[in-house]
């Protein structure tokens, strides 16, 4: 069975699907038709239908919801892996009225900025990795994900607020960036199997890290093998392998403060049978 799969070309979605794709691992009756896009052409295609199985930003959920569940396995979700609102000057004023650059309109990035600063409303939105050079050359501020946390203070860029901790304090549960789902109409059967092949690809990874795989360097846009591995190690996690219940919780709190179908805290049964695969 050929099935259509998308993600991107980050450190943490290539360490985690390179096992997969490149079989390394026994895929079984499974072979996999793969695309490598920037997170916000996922989330468009996500919103289109066009793959059976997806990487997206938990932001983009609510529009795809109808067609796609959440897998437990392959997502980019824990403390201190959120985004970062910086500016090449110290002199702001007021954020509220600033130009501001934002990873895709789709995103769980744009979502955590308009949680922190709901009156900010002057947006732009670019790939991530045009971000810092769209705020070099104007007056805007810019969100910035991905490895390039690790790298604005080399650029000269200054922090103005780590919007991941700021949902963190109030929050009181990880950041749910990104997760892996697959489409609905597919049997139980086949969302398990899908399931436990990207659980087995991401162990096989981290049984075999001693080296990076080329899969991830070709992909990683010219980033040191140093900040390959820091990406990595930030962005996959316990959480990665799987979701577990405060996982679930976490992304149960996001998409409830998006307001998904109206759906309050209090009703988490609505999420157990409707959002996550029946695992």
């Amino acid at each position: 069975m050929k099935l259509t799969l998308g993600f991107s070309p980050c450190p943490n979605d290539t360490f985690i699907f390179d096992a997969l794709v490149n079989k390394k691992i026994d895929t079984g009756e499974f072979e996999f038709d793969f695309v490598l896009e920037d997170v916000q052409q996922l989330n468009q295609n996500a919103i289109h239908n066009r793959y059976d199985i997806s990487k997206i930003s938990y932001g983009v959920y609510p529009k795809v919801k109808n067609n796609y569940l959440i897998l437990n396995s392959g997502s980019a979700l824990g403390k201190g892996v959120g985004p970062l609102l910086i500016t090449k000057t110290a002199d702001i004023e007021n954020v509220a009225e600033s130009i501001i650059a934002i990873p895709g309109e789709d995103t769980t990035a744009h979502y955590l900025f308009s949680h922190a600063y709901p009156s900010a409303t002057n947006k732009i939105f670019l790939p991530y990795n045009e971000i810092e050079d769209y705020i070099t050359n104007s007056d805007s501020l810019g969100v910035i994900i991905h490895e390039n946390r690790f790298t604005y203070q080399e650029r000269g860029f200054l922090l103005v607020r780590d919007l991941g901790a700021y949902w963190e304090q109030k929050i009181k549960f990880p950041i749910p960036l990104g997760g892996i789902v697959i489409r609905r109409r597919f049997s139980e059967e086949i969302q398990q199997k899908i399931d436990q092949l990207i659980k087995k690809s991401i162990l096989y990874a981290f049984e075999n890290n001693q080296t990076l795989p080329d899969f991830i360097k070709k992909n990683a846009q010219e980033m040191s093998e140093k900040v390959i591995q820091e990406h990595i190690n930030l962005y996959v996690n316990q959480y990665s392998i799987d979701l577990g219940s405060t996982g679930k919780l976490a992304i149960q709190n996001l998409l409830a403060g998006m307001e998904l179908n109206s759906i309050q805290n209090s009703e988490p049964d609505y999420f157990v049978k409707n959002v996550f695969f029946n695992s």
